[in-house]
Parts: structure tokens; sequence; C-alpha cells
């Protein structure tokens, strides 16, 4: 049989990431492309023990339909919880919990978008993202990222002469892939212009809890006064992906109707894992949780730049990173960046090609993106050597 797909997913192509990570699950692989927390990072004895109770005293209550909003005790306790350490959520807002952090991209995007309408996107952005935006047939526009965050100067010129322009849609703390923080001044300033130009802004913040240097920002949402912020949270990167429990909080009557269109979606996410989230944050010391995994990347992050400071200078360059889970790496151009990301995944050590991150894959790009949370130390230090040792190859024409 032929088979006729709709034209909204002809165009799509597999994610890049995902079919990196295929390969790099093989044996003898270093997986410097996935993106998963670190193995020693997951609550694992007291999610156990939590279940456990949880399906002793009380198993309807995980294991029964819910409402499509969430688990009422973790929808307050996250509303309170975001309102009190973040200054997130206003009278206006409302919350809804959601199948991770990516669900909101869907969500926001069904909720918003028609076809051929405009997202901003930071350039690079994270891919997941641009392929939901893409799924729904959006225009992506791109704006370059500078060291302190999105291009201020850009961003005015697009907002002044895109057409039908929905939302930017921005990662302000150690933005994936370039682990780049926006600056409070341009935090601020982009507030200021989505505003005047009657913009939302789809603030995407799954790392912000893991800042293991320098001062926390306050979030764009902090700043919002007139109903523009749609706020993406997650619980997937500090208790774990896998229980797929994200959040949004935005104005009411945008986080109303994608409360409508999950109903179609999923009905509600997993109630097991939600009662698991809001037990956790409840009954053990979240905040001690929060501090342990900022040690475990901070421990981790040493390894990977003393591993780079060693193999990659001076040929490779790197950004600088305060938190998260990504080093974002420069090659010179005399070195083709997609031949050495293809060479180094034959030398067993998998990095993500720039382009994967990029509006337009066709794009000139001579970066590429390391993980540095799921490797052991060991596998760090050998995957850096083998792609430094590559590096020095190809720049001397070998």
């Amino acid at each position: 049989m032929e088979y006729q797909f709709s034209q909204r997913v002809t165009s799509l192509k597999p994610s890049a990431i995902r079919e990196i990570l295929k390969n790099s699950s093989a044996p003898g692989v270093i997986p410097l492309s996935a993106g998963n927390p670190a193995p020693d990072a997951f609550p694992a004895e007291d999610i156990r023990a939590i279940s456990q109770q949880l399906l002793t005293d009380t198993p309807m209550e995980a294991l029964q339909y819910s409402v499509t909003e969430g688990y009422p005790p973790l929808r307050q306790h996250v509303k309170e919880y975001m309102a009190n350490k973040h200054h997130v959520g206003s009278d206006f807002d409302e919350i809804l919990i959601t199948s991770g952090a990516q669900q909101v991209m869907d969500l926001l995007t069904k909720t918003m978008l028609n076809e051929g309408d405009t997202v901003l996107c930071e350039s690079p952005s994270f891919i997941g993202s641009l392929n939901t935006f893409r799924s729904y047939q959006a225009r992506l526009v791109g704006v370059e990222m500078e060291p302190d965050g999105i291009s201020i100067q850009g961003l005015q010129q697009a907002l002044e002469t895109q057409k039908n322009i929905k939302y930017l849609y921005t990662i302000p703390n150690f933005q994936n892939p370039s682990g780049i923080t926006m600056s409070l001044e341009k935090r601020k300033k982009v507030y200021e212009l989505c505003r005047d130009h009657n913009v939302l802004i789809l603030e995407d913040n799954p790392y912000g809890d893991l800042r293991f240097a320098g001062e926390d920002l306050p979030s764009i949402k902090s700043f919002d006064e007139a109903g523009i912020v749609v706020y993406a949270g997650s619980f997937s990167k500090v208790i774990s992906p896998g229980m797929r429990v994200g959040f949004v909080i935005g104005p009411q009557p945008v986080v109303q109707k994608m409360v409508v269109c999950k109903q179609g979606e999923d009905v509600h996410s997993n109630i097991w894992a939600q009662i698991v989230c809001h037990r956790f944050m409840t009954q053990r010391d979240y905040e001690a949780h929060l501090n342990r995994l900022r040690c475990i990347y901070r421990r981790k992050s040493t390894v990977l730049l003393e591993a780079m400071e060693a193999h990659f200078a001076p040929l490779i360059t790197w950004n600088t990173f305060q938190g998260g889970l990504f080093a974002w790496c420069t090659l010179p151009d005399s070195i083709d960046m997609l031949e050495f990301v293809r060479r180094g995944s034959q030398r067993k050590a998998c990095v993500v090609p720039g382009t994967a991150f990029l509006t337009d894959e066709a794009q000139p790009c001579s970066c590429f993106r390391i993980n540095f949370s799921t490797p052991s130390d060991q596998q760090l230090e050998e995957g850096i050597q083998i792609l430094g040792e590559l590096a020095r190859e190809m720049s001397a024409g070998k």
C-alpha cells in the first residue's frame, strides 16, 4: 500500500539527537551526545519508598483516572513554591501539570498558532522544541545569540519586520545547546520589547535549579504584569525524566485553552508520577536534594573543563557556563564540523552537530554540543582526548 501522510508530518525528519542516541547506546560508545541526568542524581530510594507506601495505602489514588489540570495537591504546592521562591505567578495566571515540559511547547503551539505563523527562536535553540514548532508548520525565525543572551538588536529587528509573530521561545538559563545565561538587563529588555509589540514569550526553564556557579537571576515571568509570559517548568532534570512531569504557569485564558487541547491528547499526565513528585517535594528535604545535584554537576563540569583545557585548547574553544548540562564548542574554520562529528562517532566519541539546533539546518555552522552529565568521569576524559586528537589531525590535513 502507498501511504499518504498529512502535510503536517510529510516534511518532518527524525530528531538528529535521537538518531545519534541510537548509536551512543552501542557497547563502548562514549555518550557525549546525550542529555540525561547523571546516574547518581536520581533519588531512586526515595521514589521506591514513596511508591511503595502509595500503592500499599491508597493505590486507587494512583491507578484511577484524574483531572486534566493535574493532581490538585501538586498543582497547589508548585504554585506556592514558584511564587515564594521564584516570584513566578500572578492573580491572572493558572497552572497546568503536563507530560514533561515538551508538552508545554506542543500545547501552546496548538493553542496559538495557525499554519504559517511565525515563532521567534534563539539561534541556536533546543531541537525538541524546534521540531514541535515545525510539526505545526510554523515559520521559524532565528535570532542570534550573544555571550549574554539573545541579541536585543536582532530581536527588535525581527519584531519590527516579521509578520504574524505568535511568540518568542527562549531558554534564559544555561541555554540548550549554547550554555549561555541571559543577563538581567537583557531579560528586562526582552520583556519590554515583546510587551510593546504584543508578542507572547515562552520561557523554558528546565535547567534553572542546576546553577553551580554565579548568582541566580530572576525569571522573565517574574516581571510579567501584562500577562504575556508563559513559563514552562520541569521535574525531568531534578527528579526524573522518565516520570514525564512538567508544568506551565501562564495567563488563565491561554492555559485554559491548553487544558482543552490536553484533554484530546492524553486526558491527564501520569498520576502516579505526579503524586510521587508532590510527596518528594513535601515529605523529603527538596532543597537539600537540589544542592546535592548542584554538587554533582559542579564536579562533573570541572572534569570536563580540565579535560578541554588539556586536549581542546587552543584549537577548539567553548562558551563559559555556570550551570546546566552542556558545553557548546567551536571548531576552527579549517575543520569541517559535520565531518568532525562523523569521524568522532567512528572513534566512539559521539557529540551533536550544531546544525541540529538551527532554525535552518542548511546554515553554515562550526559548533557542536557536548553533554557532561551522562558520561562517567573516565568517559569524559577519554572522549575529550579522542576529540582533541581528531581535531589536531584534521587541522593538520590528515
